[in-house]
């Protein structure tokens, strides 16, 4: 019969399992250097250590494992089955380590390093591609990577280390974040162009009391900034379908299936009239924001900069 190991045992092991690991991975390019010269004083001049300082290293590596891992003549050594199996493991483990020393100096390199950069959905086919191509004029060998999501998501991706800025709205207020105004972005009612509003300019808000919305899901800027300007209005929006992007949305009102407050499109909508609100201000503000005494890489700083450049500017025309 099999017994499972206690939790005493498992967290013991687990323990063992840390300790190993702390214990030999300052050793493994000592080995490494050992076993492709077959000779301590040759790998010791390469590594530029003692000699004694690496044979004590050595000795020790073999202690820990609990395993021969060479034969000895004199200072001439040679592995053994069991030091060859390691060895293989061993150069696997330093090319990786390798390898991600490379990308995280490759991604700080001021000339072509990585920005992780994230943005709202309504922000993607038009004012970030600009935002980037305008970048890259002075910067044209900085890499992105992008990600699009909803003002919450993106915040908590700084608060992970996932994204490096992220243009947001509302403007965030927290004590673990720095976020600086850029613009501002008015939003309009959208209604269908067969609606009764439909042949109206502009509109006071408070005159779509009796409509049906359609809006972003909850937790996102723009429904928070729906609601609010409602409330001001002096209603609570009666919605019937949330989304999460707002071109889905104008795609409900071009259906006829409710109105919507939304900043303006890319490209103009079939199917829907956007009508100028004059009471309240109707308006989103646009911010850039970052995890507070979070050290910016180059790139990171470089694309900072020209975004608070922007502040005013932001948004095309």
């Amino acid at each position: 019969m099999v017994h499972e190991p206690s939790s005493r045992a498992r967290l013991s092991l687990n323990s063992y399992e840390e300790d190993m690991r702390l214990l030999l991975a300052p050793r493994l390019a000592y080995f490494a250097g050992v076993a492709r010269h077959e000779h301590v004083t040759r790998a010791a001049h390469e590594l530029g250590v003692p000699q004694s300082t690496l044979s004590r290293a050595m000795v020790r590596l073999e202690e820990d494992l609990g395993v021969a891992l060479f034969t000895r003549k004199g200072r001439n050594v040679s592995l053994t089955a069991a030091g060859r199996t390691f060895l293989a493991s061993v150069e696997r483990a330093l090319t990786e380590v390798e390898r991600a020393a490379d990308a995280v100096r490759a991604d700080t390199d001021p000339y072509a390093g990585k920005v992780a950069f994230g943005f709202l959905h309504t922000m993607g086919s038009e004012t970030v591609p600009e935002l980037i191509r305008a970048f890259r004029v002075d910067h044209p060998r900085v890499r992105f990577s992008l990600v699009q999501n909803y003002g919450e998501a993106m915040i908590e991706g700084l608060r992970a280390g996932e994204l490096d800025l992220c243009l947001t709205s509302p403007v965030p207020d927290a004590p673990d974040l720095v976020a600086r105004r850029l613009d501002e972005q008015r939003l309009r009612l959208v209604v269908p162009d067969d609606h009764r509003l439909a042949t109206r300019k502009r509109i006071r808000l408070a005159e779509a009391a009796d409509e049906t919305f359609v809006t972003l899901e909850t937790g996102y800027g723009l429904r928070r900034i729906t609601d609010a300007l409602c409330a001001e209005a002096g209603f609570t929006p009666r919605v019937a379908f949330e989304g999460e992007e707002a071109e889905t949305l104008r795609g409900l009102v071009a259906a006829g299936l409710g109105v919507a407050l939304l900043p303006p499109p890319a490209v103009p909508r079939p199917g829907v009239v956007e009508l100028t609100v004059t009471a309240p201000r109707a308006v989103r503000e646009i911010g850039v924001a970052w995890l507070d005494g979070h050290p910016d890489t180059a790139p990171v700083a470089q694309f900072k900069k020209f975004l608070l450049s922007r502040r005013g500017n932001l948004l095309p025309d």
